[in-house]
């Protein structure tokens, strides 16, 4: 049995929202204050004997209209569904009886919990109501104060089983069954376990003493009870004469205590104080204290532990305590049946490595049957990362409205980009998860110089909540299924999509019934018979008798509501540093020391600010290289009105600078070269430097 969704109306965030659940682990993800607390709290409210039911004014949803507010009094309900999945145990069916709404083998259980106003007292709000001049601008918020002042105290809760129409109050008993672990995200673990005296050791302690005759499954349980009490006597016999010992070593003393009862008048009527007692092994607990003991022998107290550590020991010892109250034989009648573990934020105390140890430990624990179902919240991309697409639920707000996406349920059917992000999403990029909005790149480079070029125009992509991913390439449709806002279930976020435009050319076959000659030295040069090859701009589109051309562009893209792509120029563009050098041709502060040709291009640069020629230009050139000649014979050779000299010089310098830097490290002195001249904004050392128009573009966008 698992509590497969619970449906919400009115409460705190929640307007009205279903929520599918997993049998299993749910890992409930989403940025702050966008209802993950509430959710979980509104699951308490259902399936939580020990939580108060009681609510305030305040766990009301607010955005409600004046109009909705005068002719009805709020009520908030939430509706939590039980089926039998696959995990099913013979007393789930006995639990949910008198809730069941299906009653098929495969059966289906609800409760619903009210929190409203009863009928008798809505004649009095609705006059109250009645006396509230609308045409005021605080109208709605009189409204409210008004409920809180007058009303909230009349409401009542009440907890149905079944068809809600029904109107069946569920009975306290089988709720009892409910056993809901919820550990929060503020928590005092010290206080909470490291004693004896703890309810929660001590209960645990009790279940598990003797549990090498408890455990047996050889001996007979009349056996298992005789032992176990043979074993209560010999420690009633063994500790007697210790009890004996400190009485006689408090003999004179205790007359000495005693006198003083003699002087205030307590000895009367032949009747006087004494100290007299026994010691059973349950209250031997209250000595005992957790201590953590090093492989070297020393030992130290709990208390002197990291919280991270003890967090891991107290999640433990509630899985143990899981264990307790769902012993029938222990526990009697009042044994649980359905447990539930909620853990808010686990992160907040374990490093990374942890955190992936410990979503393992909880789903073993489930496979062992020690808990049920298991809900945890999260910010951690540690966490995402540790678990299937299908163990997610994620948070977000739209318009102020909280929304539910699944990323497992949105791929295609063939199952390709499901596997593809999966793999993808490690701890890094599980930010995709996370972030209000992504700016979504294809290599090293771009993800460096993001937030520093989005500086340069005056923004910020860290105020604004963009997550810079590096998707390694093109392969961003992937990722896009689970932003589709034109399909249901997906994470409407704003995405903003930065690509090269690669100019693309293959060489056309002469003749299909005459195969091209292999020894053509052409078809030896550029080996673009059978696959496209990277061009540069200026060769792009020049002669159609001879190649076939090609770019990379996303025209699905073109008018999505949440999703754009940004590209170089589609005739004069091509990679980013490409672009870079392009707006920016003399600046030679870009020339890094891990590029070659350093020198070859500042005297380019330098001729480009001297306001030479083309052809003089080109004599800067080195002669004996291939690439150089193959540069300068395409962009004397395109005639188009597009490619001026202007245009051409750049491309000139732009491509020599491409074919002279490597990705890596390049990037890295690009980023640290930019951000410091960054740091000279406002001083005379600083230098001009234009962001490419498609980057500011895209970083516009999503800082709006």
């Amino acid at each position: 049995m698992f509590i497969s969704k619970i449906e919400i109306k009115n409460f705190r965030n929640f307007k009205h929202q279903e929520i599918s659940l997993n049998e299993g682990v749910n890992v409930i993800i989403g940025h702050n204050n966008a209802g993950k607390t509430n959710l979980l709290t509104a699951l308490s409210l259902v399936v939580n004997p020990d939580k108060n039911k009681r609510l305030d004014v305040d766990d009301f949803n607010k955005n409600v209209a004046f109009s909705e507010l005068k002719t009805s009094p709020p009520k908030i309900s939430i509706q939590v569904t039980l089926k039998k999945g696959c995990d099913s145990l013979p007393d789930d069916l006995a639990m949910v009886a008198n809730w069941l709404t299906k009653l098929e083998s495969d059966f289906e259980a609800k409760l619903t919990y009210e929190f409203f106003l009863p009928e008798k007292e809505v004649p009095k709000y609705i006059l109250a109501m009645s006396e509230i001049d609308e045409t005021q601008k605080n109208c709605r918020n009189t409204a409210w104060k008004t409920i809180k002042n007058e009303f909230i105290r009349l409401y009542s809760y009440k907890i149905y089983g079944g068809e809600i129409a029904n109107r069946a109050i569920a009975d306290g008993e089988s709720l009892s069954k409910f056993d809901f672990q919820f550990l929060d995200a503020i928590r005092d673990v010290e206080r909470d376990m490291l004693t004896g005296k703890n309810t929660l050791l001590k209960n645990v302690f009790d279940f598990f003493m003797d549990y090498d005759i408890k455990s047996d499954s050889i001996k007979s349980e009349e056996n298992k009870i005789t032992e176990i009490k043979t074993r209560k006597n010999k420690f009633l016999s063994d500790i007697e004469p210790v009890i004996n010992s400190i009485q006689k070593r408090m003999e004179l003393g205790k007359e000495q205590i005693l006198s003083y009862a003699d002087g205030t008048g307590a000895s009367f009527n032949k009747a006087k104080p004494n100290f007299e007692g026994n010691i059973s092994d349950i209250e031997m607990f209250s000595f005992l204290r957790l201590i953590i003991e090093y492989e070297t022998g020393i030992k130290i107290p709990a208390t002197h532990n990291g919280l991270g550590y003890n967090n891991l020991i107290f999640m433990s010892l509630l899985l143990a305590k899981m264990q307790v109250n769902s012993d029938g034989k222990y526990m009697g009648d009042n044994a649980k049946v359905f447990s539930v573990l909620v853990i808010e934020e686990p992160e907040a105390h374990l490093h990374p490595a942890m955190q992936y140890k410990f979503l393992q430990f909880l789903k073993k624990n489930k496979k062992e049957g020690k808990v049920r179902q298991i809900f945890v919240t999260s910010h951690s991309t540690h966490i995402t990362s540790a678990v299937s697409l299908s163990e997610i639920i994620c948070l977000y707000k739209e318009a102020d409205e909280t929304k539910i996406s699944y990323p497992d349920t949105i791929f295609p059917l063939d199952g390709k980009s499901k596997r593809y992000v999966q793999r993808f999403l490690d701890a890094t990029k599980s930010d995709i998860l996370f972030a209000q909005k992504i700016l979504f790149v294809e290599g090293i480079a771009e993800q460096l110089l993001m937030s520093i070029f989005a500086r340069y125009i005056g923004k910020s992509l860290e105020d604004h909540h963009v997550g810079v991913v590096n998707v390694g390439g093109r392969y961003f449709t992937h990722f896009l299924h689970l932003f589709d806002s034109n399909k249901p279930k997906t994470i409407s976020k704003k995405i903003a999509c930065i690509t090269d435009i690669d100019p693309e050319r293959k060489m056309k076959p002469t003749d299909p019934t005459d195969p091209t000659d292999p020894t053509d030295p052409m078809i030896d040069l550029l080996d673009e018979t059978s696959n496209y090859k990277k061009c540069y701009p200026f060769e792009f589109g020049v002669n159609y008798d001879e190649y076939d051309y090609k770019q990379n562009v996303y025209p699905a893209y073109d008018k999505h509501p949440n999703i754009c792509f940004f590209s170089p120029d589609k005739i004069l563009g091509k990679t980013l540093e490409y672009e870079i050098l392009r707006v920016n041709p003399t600046a030679d502060f870009l020339i890094t020391d891990y590029m070659s040709n350093q020198d070859e291009i500042k005297k380019l640069m330098q001729a480009y600010k001297d306001e030479k020629s083309l052809e003089d230009i080109v004599t800067l050139l080195k002669k004996k290289s291939k690439e150089n000649t193959r540069i300068v014979k395409s962009i004397k050779a395109n005639t188009s009105l597009d490619w001026t000299v202007d245009n051409k010089i750049k491309a000139l310098i732009a491509s020599r600078y491409l074919n002279s830097v490597g990705k890596g490290e390049n990037a890295l002195e690009l980023a640290r070269i930019l951000e410091e001249n960054l740091e000279k904004k406002g001083t005379p050392d600083f230098k001009d430097f234009i962001v490419p128009t498609y980057i500011k573009e895209a970083i516009e966008f999503l800082c709006q």
